[in-house]
């Protein structure tokens, strides 16, 4: 595996960093910027949107400019984003430099994706496209908590100052290390990619991915103040629980990507209904914080462990756009991401409390469920549905990507 692929994984784990770790620094920046929890709660959203608009832009923009420059102008661009971010001055400031950071991060896994499958043979793809993953997962698990350890310890901006230095060593890394990949001789034909969106399933398949991940983000969003403010946790033990979060996302990930080749469906219901049930018993039992940190970790579990399918299904359907095939799944992973902190947001503003953003996490998830088993009878009645070329286990490894 050429190091090269390595220094894309390190980048992946400064951009993950940056999207998931103000689920632990909302109570300080709140404080800090006077402004209430759910309104800091949509920065997180603001990163999403970014995400959302910026994927499929950006990997339409980009198709025709040198693979390498352009990592190099959108690693740059989101380090600015960091360093706009530690020094915002208002709440405005910080909102409109997570939009940015969120547009460069999109960019750079649309196009950060494709080299590092450029730059390997046909039967390491997959092995490379785990490096990729592995920098999220790792963001998860030690770039969230370490994130909410600084806040905790040195005031919030001192964790959007790490992430630009993560950042930094990134960028010194893709300028040395990344060859000159050529672009394409063709360009896609995008009229016949964009028509993939006048197939109802794959709109349902978005609308699932959404809600999916939705449910989730629409608690753990409000994690910190949940365990500390209902569990009763102690503020130091917030960077522990976030980091078992992001231990059961590698779990999840490792189990689900294993059986969704066989079982795409059977993994899709099975682990929304596991999602539900697990927002339902936390919102139950908030209070104890034993059951509080078990629950947390296991949400990660259920969180990561639809993941593969939900992507595999999006290029199962969407066989025609390979351009626009991860950029959807992508977009649709940070829909969800957007409206589920909103609508956690809303919650907590109607004065319900922390924990009822399970409550509200749960009936987004009752809704996934129905839409899985509306997607899956239109596919029982289609004969099975349209598989992507290649080998199953290949499309749901490199789906996977999509995650972020």
């Amino acid at each position: 595996m050429p190091l090269a692929v390595y220094i894309l994984g390190l980048s992946v784990f400064a951009l993950g960093t940056s999207e998931f770790m103000l689920s632990g620094l909302l109570p300080p920046l709140a404080e800090d910027m006077d402004v209430s929890i759910p309104t800091a709660g949509l920065l997180i959203s603001a990163f999403a949107i970014g995400m959302v608009v910026g994927a499929p832009l950006l990997a339409v923009a980009t198709l025709r400019l040198p693979r390498r420059a352009t990592l190099i102008a959108l690693i740059s661009v989101f380090g600015l984003g960091q360093v706009a971010g530690a020094l915002a001055p208002t709440y405005e400031v910080l909102f409109a430099s997570r939009v940015v950071s969120a547009l460069a991060c999109a960019g750079f896994w649309a196009v950060g994706a494709g080299v590092a499958i450029a730059m390997v043979p046909l039967n390491a793809r997959a092995r490379a496209m785990a490096v990729m993953i592995g920098g999220l997962s790792i963001a998860n698990v030690l770039g969230v908590p370490a994130g909410a350890f600084l806040g905790e310890s040195l005031g919030w901006r001192s964790a959007f100052w790490a992430v630009g230095a993560a950042s930094a060593v990134a960028l010194a890394g893709v300028v040395t290390l990344i060859p000159h990949i050529p672009v394409p001789a063709e360009k896609p034909q995008l009229k016949r990619e964009l028509s993939i969106y006048k197939d109802g399933q794959v709109w349902l398949a978005i609308a699932v991915t959404a809600l999916a991940g939705g449910s989730v983000f629409c608690a753990f969003s409000y994690m910190a103040p949940l365990l500390t403010d209902v569990s009763g946790l102690a503020d130091s033990w917030v960077p522990w629980v976030l980091a078992l979060f992001g231990v059961g996302a590698l779990v999840g990930t490792a189990i689900g990507g294993r059986y969704a080749d066989a079982h795409l469906f059977g993994v899709l219901v099975s682990g929304i209904t596991a999602t539900t049930v697990l927002l339902a018993v936390l919102a139950l039992t908030a209070s104890n914080a034993v059951a509080a940190i078990v629950l947390t970790f296991l949400l990660g579990v259920s969180a990561f462990y639809t993941a593969p399918a939900l992507n595999a299904r999006m290029f199962n359907i969407a066989a025609a756009a390979p351009t626009l095939a991860g950029a959807t799944a992508t977009s649709a992973f940070n829909a969800g991401n957007t409206t589920g902190p909103w609508l956690g947001g809303l919650v907590i503003s109607a004065g319900l409390g922390f924990a009822a953003t399970a409550w509200a996490g749960a009936a987004m998830a009752v809704v996934g469920i129905a839409l899985a088993l509306l997607s899956l009878r239109h596919h029982r009645r289609s004969g099975g549905g349209r598989l992507v070329a290649g080998s199953a286990r290949t499309d749901v490894e490199v789906a996977g990507t999509a995650q972020v």
